[in-house]
């Protein structure tokens, strides 16, 4: 096939996305596919029709002209009015299918999905309108309580709205503060007292203007992906400092990350059972990743979902389908299989 990974792009979680971008390239490069990886904000310097998918690719070099723009991305953005780089369209156009390796705002929110709909380019992973549910904790989390789907109590908050006083949202000490619509725990804060979370508050709607506030689960924590409504093993992930952070999901060493995770079979089932209906709770189709805490006596929370979750060669999905049996490159196949199943 002849592929597009897009990959950079302009959130916080770009640095992320183009070593996923760069791990989905090299894998579908292997199993003979046509692969080539672009920036959807930067884009390419130029693009030959007769040569947008070569028979020979250096994915190092596209690695290192993604990055030389990292330091560049505020000011881009200031002097361009489209997101998409130049080119990114109509290379995405002339692909068999476009491999998003998007993490965050303006890749992961169902935007780009949209407009993929629009022009007719296929993608991977599930579809616009289940993207932006996702990627909203706020009514992710109001759709797991319509569904019946253990989470925790919280509320979202818009700036302009904001409650200072836990007592009056009918909560107390501590609590989780993070920004709705982010990701790779960017933004996110644990807090114990209200000196801490005023800082939080402050520090979250620095990145945006909407921040939820929920209680908070003690516990373990633990991942399952749902690919093609199934869920896949769940992976037990135990940061040695903290909680999973942005620090503690991308330093090596600093997570013992565990699959499958050492649970009795009830337990798995349940926690198995939970991610496949929070997953048609939000609608989401072709594969996804669901995030829970558990408590000391069993109960389960879930968290969220992720719609593009990462895809690192060290990351959670490519762990969990190694469980199976499933190598790296052959998931990369699988995440295109299943999210075709949506143009059949």
């Amino acid at each position: 096939m002849n592929i597009v990974v897009l990959a950079g792009g302009t959130s916080t979680e770009r640095e992320i996305s183009i070593v996923s971008g760069e791990g989905i390239c090299t894998a579908l490069r292997e199993k003979g596919h046509r692969a080539i990886l672009v920036d959807i904000f930067c884009g390419v310097e130029k693009a030959e029709p007769e040569n947008y998918f070569p028979e020979n690719y250096d994915i190092e070099a596209a690695v290192s002209y993604m990055r030389s723009f990292n330091d560049r991305i505020g000011e881009i953005k200031k002097s361009r009015r489209s997101f998409f780089g130049p080119h990114v369209l109509t290379l995405c156009e002339a692909a068999d299918i476009v491999f998003l390796g998007l993490h965050g705002a303006n890749g992961e929110d169902g935007k780009v999905q949209a407009a993929f709909d629009l022009m007719g380019i296929r993608y991977t992973g599930t579809g616009y309108l289940s993207s932006a549910l996702a990627m909203d904790k706020g009514i992710t989390k109001q759709l797991f309580q319509m569904h019946h789907v253990p989470t925790p109590s919280g509320i979202s908050m818009v700036k302009e709205e904001c409650e200072k006083d836990l007592a009056r949202l009918g909560m107390q000490f501590p609590v989780v503060v993070k920004t709705c619509c982010g990701g790779s725990s960017v933004g996110v804060y644990i807090v114990h007292d209200q000196k801490e979370y005023e800082e939080a508050l402050e520090g979250a709607y620095s990145y945006e203007d909407e921040v939820v506030v929920e209680e908070y689960i003690e516990g373990r924590e633990f991942s399952v992906a749902v690919v093609d409504g199934k869920a896949f093993p769940v992976i037990e992930i135990r940061p040695l400092r903290g909680f999973y952070d942005y620090k503690n999901k991308y330093e090596p060493g600093s997570t013992i990350e565990t699959c499958p995770a050492d649970l009795s079979d009830e337990l798995t089932k349940k926690m198995q059972h939970y991610a496949e209906e929070g997953a048609k709770a939000l609608s989401l189709t072709g594969y996804c990743r669901l995030d829970f805490m558990m408590r000391e006596n069993g109960d389960i929370f879930c968290l969220e979902a992720n719609t593009l979750p990462g895809m690192t060669p060290t990351s959670l999905i490519p762990q969990e389908a190694r469980a199976l049996g499933m190598d790296y490159p052959a998931l990369c196949e699988e995440l295109i299989r299943v999210s075709m199943k949506k143009y059949q």
